[in-house]
């Protein structure tokens, strides 16, 4: 992994994946690409991890592509753009939609500047906390050009078409509030990353498998993917699985006694 670019850190259950190129307000140059995507790829099985919180440090979440150092620097535009043999996406769509892939829930915390790539880079998270004072731009046109990294599977989740298109053609700064209204965001908070840490630390007290299960039903039916018999089946198949398991019966005990839950993460020895 770019290690001065994206840094992990796990503890409670709960991955940490902070960005870290404060002083250009975490804009993403062909190493921030690269270790944003290789975080996302480690969490997809890294062991005893229940959710993730994602932010940027210093001032911003991340302020969108920095164009100036792929004029200079050793990956090209091109380069950029080219898709690897097997995935459906290439390096700045896969930033954004990998985390999909990311079996636990993915909370962006946003402050500050998140402009272009980087609020498409927070529109693959599942849920979006801002602050109220955060800007937030679909800002390709600014450039002449459009939003394309995944955001044809992101944004279709959260917002109606006509204010999708105002906010691409304007390229206009909303504020975390006006963001939560429009639904780019799920809610404001004065502090979004100790928000996010205290909503990650609620997931993570609760049955790994029903929150893996529950991601997994709703980004497979959310937009129509399955016709409604695929769907009803999908949710039935998930129950049945659950039914009985360790963890549920451990769930159903931690409800009855008011008792934190003590849970197995999946491929782990289960507690005894």
């Amino acid at each position: 992994m770019s290690e001065d670019r994206v840094r992990i850190e796990v503890a409670d259950h709960v991955a940490t994946v902070t960005m870290v190129r404060a002083g250009k307000h975490n804009a993403l140059d062909a190493a921030m690409f690269r270790g944003l995507l290789d975080a996302a790829v480690r969490l997809r099985t890294e062991p005893g991890v229940r959710a993730v919180v994602l932010h940027g440090e210093g001032k911003s979440f991340c302020s969108g592509l920095d164009i100036a150092s792929f004029m200079t620097g050793p990956m090209s535009i091109g380069d950029l753009l080219a898709r690897e043999e097997g995935e459906l996406g290439n390096l700045p769509q896969r930033i954004a939609t990998d985390w999909a892939r990311v079996p636990v829930p993915v909370i962006a915390a946003i402050h500050g500047n998140c402009f272009g790539g980087g609020l498409q880079l927070a529109l693959g998270a599942d849920i979006r906390i801002a602050a109220p004072d955060a800007r937030l731009s679909v800002m390709e046109v600014k450039w002449g050009l459009v939003p394309d990294m995944g955001i044809t599977q992101t944004l279709p989740r959260l917002m109606r078409a006509d204010r999708a298109k105002e906010l691409t053609w304007t390229g206009r700064r909303v504020s975390g509030e006006e963001a939560a209204a429009l639904g780019l965001v799920t809610s404001v908070a004065a502090d979004p990353l100790a928000a996010a840490r205290a909503l990650a630390a609620d997931v993570a007290g609760r049955s790994p498998d029903a929150i893996r299960a529950a991601k997994q039903l709703y980004d497979a039916t959310w937009t129509g993917r399955l016709t409604p018999a695929e769907a009803l089946l999908l949710e039935t198949e998930l129950q049945v699985a659950l039914m009985g398991s360790p963890n549920q019966i451990a769930s159903v005990t931690a409800g009855m006694s008011g008792e934190p839950g003590v849970f197995s993460d999946p491929g782990a020895v289960p507690a005894g």
